[in-house]
């Protein structure tokens, strides 16, 4: 986490169920200009979980961003976009889809259920590395979103 910028950190929910692209993300979002907490998520499930604030996740922080691997365990992130997106006190929360997949049928569909971009990942770390920093960038330090609270 970088510690430099004084204020509120922005909350980033990673919703990914691989263990090593976990561990590029929190490097990246150590390395960021912009104040982070990461909180991470290993399937579909607990990711709804984490957003309604259910069960271990009761004291959990609403996040100002979700980054979403389609292929998840337990519930695939097709269904947590869906499920994010047609929840009144979710659906405003950005939505990136993070994935392997390159398919068009995916691309379609994650636009179709109101994802906020889709990116495949790239299989070189430090491509990966940059594209999460550029994530965090575009949505914190370009975009303005509205007040999640």
């Amino acid at each position: 986490m970088n510690m430099t910028v004084i204020g509120k950190p922005v909350e980033i929910l990673l919703v990914e169920d691989n263990p090593g692209d976990v561990r590029l993300a929190k490097e990246a979002l150590k390395e960021s200009k912009v104040y982070n907490t990461l909180s991470t998520v290993e399937d579909g499930v607990e990711a709804m979980d984490y957003l309604y604030r259910r069960g271990k996740y009761s004291k959990a922080t609403r996040p100002d961003l979700i980054i979403l691997d389609l292929n998840l365990p337990k519930k695939d992130g097709r269904q947590v976009l869906n499920e994010i997106k047609l929840d009144e006190s979710l659906k405003r929360i950005p939505v990136v889809i993070l994935t392997t997949s390159k398919a068009e049928d995916d691309i379609l569909k994650a636009y179709n259920l109101h994802a906020n971009c889709f990116i495949t990942k790239p299989l070189d770390i430090n491509q990966f590395i940059k594209v999460i920093q550029s994530i965090q960038d575009f949505w914190f330090t370009i975009v303005k979103l509205p007040d999640n609270k």
